[in-house]
């Protein structure tokens, strides 16, 4: 993703001329930089960002944050004015050392000159090491700055146009997969057949179908419960408990204590789920098992006992082959987890079935009528929560979901979905708030046609979760400081791009979902008001449920 500007020049020609890398220009270099996030989500390879020198680099910083947050590798080359011209009233002049701190794995600069041979050595091995950690786990986001000095374009007759085709030393890195020796499988399988309640929670993740069908034939055999949130893209799986957060929120304390686990095995990345990860920070194990290859490891419910640096899919597998045994109160277990799922399924269903408008009945009917396989990007705040709740059933194995929950800002959303839509022959679906598309929407100001890029746009006019949460939903200064009301509407937007557009309550999906010249936007508006006792009322209805 190359950021048009004038110190970058020297990259720019340099990707643009090689002939082996597929560019792309956006002249926002936040929206840019979420863009190459999205193209790195979807592909699983490291992007690169390049931009000029000063405030320019700057705006990257929000991507980048998310990207190491969510172990997705960007490479990121800021050009940069030579060292003793920084703070001389030049222009387009910051400090570019360091500039995004601890989001990135590693800073790397280049030589200022390239005299004498070891600079070229020296660049070539930096650039090496710097993309070769960024793929690393846990994989995340490198930066390199270059500085350059004048002349930075080609002068008359010096392979103006031509293509340059390089061809560097390459430094491989072998990544290697751990394994467990036999003493410490004797610790797990001991651990496990001593325990009678066991659970399973997988963070977020990306759509692994190797891990669909690990997970299966495991789950077919030893009956644990496995509660996980719709950002683990384990949907695929039958038995699991994918309204943990649903109906978790409306348990009374006693049920909620039954279900308390002695053992609990995570693995994957952060939760959307408050109210999984309140119960288990409550109601904490005994014992914890986290598995992750490697990285830090964060004490997310304050109950951590031990750390097993392997891929979750080789743990299961050789769990698995190892056969554990099957206690009668494990499936008594997962069979009470099951109980409660059901129920508050049933909840939602019937919901849904009473209430036909509203934001949240247009989320429940679209995700009904998802294509066989897309890519479904759900924006921050109540879109993402909407969609939790609501979720996806096991038949929807082919639909691959995507959310910026590493920090779990607003300000990239659109811009990712862009990504996904540039970089995938799937339909790309995102669902968002107006708060997040209208803050994102220069994710559009480019010159690439997105055919496969369908967006519905929730507009209540402001931040309804604002509302909804306790705290500033009780205070005077809520409607102008929290909520933040706005007047804007989608369809002027989708006008100015040329986007075809619809709006209300009954759209035709199917229709919708189809590729055609370029983006579609669906806008339902609706009143704060309406948005909030709807979503109440759905709260009232999972209580209801274990009240009767």
């Amino acid at each position: 993703m190359v950021c048009p500007g004038s110190r970058s020049a020297p990259l720019a020609l340099a990707f643009l001329r090689d002939g082996r890398f597929t560019c792309y220009t956006a002249s926002d270099e936040r929206s840019a930089a979420f863009i190459a996030l999205g193209v790195a989500q979807q592909t699983r390879r490291p992007v690169v960002l390049v931009c000029t020198s000063g405030s320019a680099a700057y705006n990257f910083a929000p991507a980048i944050a998310e990207a190491y947050f969510q172990h997705v590798p960007l490479v990121v080359i800021t050009a940069d004015r030579p060292r003793e011209w920084i703070d001389q009233l030049d222009g387009q002049a910051i400090f570019q050392p360091n500039l995004f701190g601890s989001h990135v794995k590693r800073y790397a600069e280049l030589p200022h000159d390239f005299g004498h041979e070891d600079s070229s050595w020296f660049a070539n091995r930096v650039i090496n090491e710097l993309v070769n950690l960024a793929v690393s786990f846990p994989q995340g986001p490198v930066h390199l700055n270059a500085p350059f000095r004048e002349p930075l374009y080609p002068g008359t007759g010096e392979n103006q146009g031509q293509k340059t085709k390089l061809d560097p030393r390459v430094i491989e890195s072998v990544l290697t997969s751990r394994v467990l020796n036999e003493s410490d499988w004797s610790t797990i399988l001991k651990t496990i057949n001593q325990s009678k309640k066991i659970l399973m929670v997988p963070g977020q993740a990306f759509h692994q179908p190797g891990m669909i069908s690990c997970l299966a034939d495991f789950l077919a055999e030893h009956r644990w419960p496995i509660a996980g949130d719709i950002l683990s893209n384990l949907h695929g799986l039958p038995s699991l408990c994918r309204r943990a957060d649903t109906f978790l929120g409306q348990l009374p304390e006693k049920l909620k204590a039954s279900l308390q686990p002695d053992l609990l095995i995570t693995f994957g990345q952060s939760l959307i789920a408050k109210n999984l990860k309140l119960f288990l920070r409550q109601f904490g194990p005994k014992t914890h098992w986290h598995i992750q290859p490697g990285g830090q490891v964060a004490d997310t419910y304050k109950h951590l006992t031990r750390v097993l640096p392997v891929e979750p899919l080789y743990f299961f597998s050789e769990l698995h082959r190892r056969k554990p045994e099957t206690q009668v109160t494990h499936r008594a277990y997962a069979d009470e987890w099951q109980q409660h799922e059901v129920i508050a399924a049933n909840s939602v269903e019937e919901f849904f079935s009473n209430q036909a408008q509203g934001e949240f009945a247009l989320v429940h009917s679209a995700f009904r009528a998802l294509p066989e396989r897309c890519n479904l990007h759900l924006a921050n705040s109540m879109s993402v929560r909407y969609a939790n709740h609501i979720g996806l059933s096991d038949s929807q194995k082919g639909v691959r979901v995507y959310s910026n929950r590493g920090t779990s800002g607003i300000d990239g959303c659109t811009s990712t979905a862009v990504g996904h839509a540039l970089s995938s022959p799937l339909h790309s679906i995102l669902l968002t708030g107006d708060q997040a598309f209208f803050y994102d929407r220069n994710a559009f100001w480019h010159n690439y046609p997105l055919p496969n890029l369908s967006v519905i746009v929730l507009n209540n006019h402001g931040g309804i979760i604002f509302n909804l949460i306790d705290g500033p939903s009780r205070l005077p200064e809520a409607e102008e400081y929290f909520v933040t009301r706005q007047s804007l509407r989608a369809k002027a937007l989708a006008d100015e791009l040329g986007f075809a557009y619809s709006d209300g309550q009954n759209p035709n999906w199917r229709e919708f979902f189809q590729a055609g010249s370029n983006a579609r936007i669906h806008e339902i508006e609706t009143s704060q008001s309406m948005t909030k006792s709807v979503f109440e009322l759905f709260k009232k209805q999972i209580k209801k449920s274990y009240e009767t």
